[in-house]
């Protein structure tokens, strides 16, 4: 493994310098991106990214509860304090209809799955929705690296899109751009959680996202080390199938260089 220093400046510049470049190969001045915005951190970050490389006129941000959303006043802040426009589309009436639907055809309950999941697809059905509505524009994908290693997020729901600028960086260091980009402080430090099940990834998880980014950058073997490795060979063909544009920093990393994923 390489040294590991990161520079949370150097990288936001370059991230935004690889987002403008891959703007300008995949459609024109015009040409704009949708963003799902959920008030996390992820979302937060990665649009505070896009409006640097590409101008807040560009950004489209969408907002979409499944009903009532807690903290949906965390992602209106986020749309205020970036200057984007933005819409807000409630998929609860899609969610039900599809939910009757389906248990109806298998006359059966809902699983926790389904119950997990389907919000997640639907989502993302919502933004290439929108995309095509509006025309000439790029769904973004929001993952970063912690997650994606640990296939902690929907298969084609949050998984995917046109292009990830945070896709290879840990949780920490999307935080700590954040910090560089100077947005608001308890949007980018707020604790993970999908929002559903009222617990927070660590939780769900069974340890930490500094545990797992310390394996990613320096291989360090901690206390759930085999089982964080192991859960990366379960979860990893959802890598290998969904292979987006993505902002590669120039990082160490003990997956990619050990299994090529």
């Amino acid at each position: 493994m390489k040294p590991y220093h990161f520079d949370a400046n150097a990288t936001a510049q370059a991230c935004v310098q690889w987002i403008r470049s891959w703007m300008q190969q995949n459609g024109n001045e015009t040409t704009k991106v949708v963003i799902g915005i959920s008030g996390g951190k992820d979302s937060t970050v990665v649009a505070g990214l896009l409006v640097e490389a590409i101008g807040r006129d560009r950004v489209i941000g969408v907002m979409m509860p499944n009903g009532t959303q807690a903290d949906i006043s965390d992602s209106i802040e986020v749309i205020s304090h970036l200057g984007i426009k933005a819409y807000t589309v409630n998929i609860a009436d899609a969610y039900n209809g599809l939910t009757q639907a389906i248990t109806g055809a298998l006359e059966q309950d809902t699983t926790p799955q389904f119950k997990t999941n389907t919000p997640a697809r639907i989502r993302m059905t919502t933004l290439y929705g929108i995309g095509a509505m509006i025309g000439n524009s790029r769904v973004v994908n929001t993952c970063n690296r912690s997650e994606d290693v640990q296939g902690y997020s929907t298969h084609y729901g949050d998984s995917v899109g046109d292009f990830s600028p945070v896709s290879r960086l840990t949780t920490e260091e999307v935080v700590a751009i954040g910090d560089a980009l100077g947005l608001p402080h308890h949007l980018t430090h707020k604790t993970p959680s999908d929002g559903m099940c009222g617990k927070s990834d660590e939780d769900n998880l069974g340890w930490t996202y500094h545990e797992i980014n310390q394996i990613v950058r320096c291989n360090e073997k901690g206390p759930h080390y085999e089982k964080i490795v192991q859960k990366y060979l379960w979860n990893k063909f959802k890598i290998e199938i969904v292979q987006m544009p993505h902002f590669e920093p120039e990082l160490p990393d003990y997956f990619l260089e050990t299994y090529g994923v």
